[in-house]
């Protein structure tokens, strides 16, 4: 499989694998040993980042689109995340009100 692939099924950004990662083909057997026994750069991407959009917004609690409507563009790692989360600006509350609603309402939850 393409790298792009593996970096997803990995949950991992790829632009922060090792050029190795990047520039070959995973097999599935290769994927699955990556996956049952994490080589040092992957258990370090995967605690430390830097992280994939749907991770960053799964971290924070809000959606991929609410990253865009803040111009949060890139990857963030870990840090990063953990200091927005502990700044908490009033954006991210919002947002993150608004994922809440939208789960709640998606549940088929119609309390208010």
């Amino acid at each position: 499989m393409k790298p792009a692939t593996a970096a997803k099924k990995l949950d991992v950004y790829l632009p922060a694998t090792p050029a190795e990662f990047q520039e070959g083909v995973i097999t599935r057997a290769e994927l699955e040993a990556l996956q049952a026994d994490p080589p040092n750069w992957l258990r370090d991407l995967r605690i430390n980042g830097p992280h994939p959009k749907n991770l960053v917004a799964m971290k924070l609690g809000i959606s991929k689109g609410a990253l865009v409507r803040h111009d949060i563009t890139e990857a963030l790692t870990t840090a990063q995340i953990n200091a927005l989360l502990a700044e908490m600006p009033d954006w991210l509350v919002a947002e993150r009100a608004t994922q809440i609603k939208v789960r709640s309402e998606a549940s088929g939850d119609k309390s208010d």
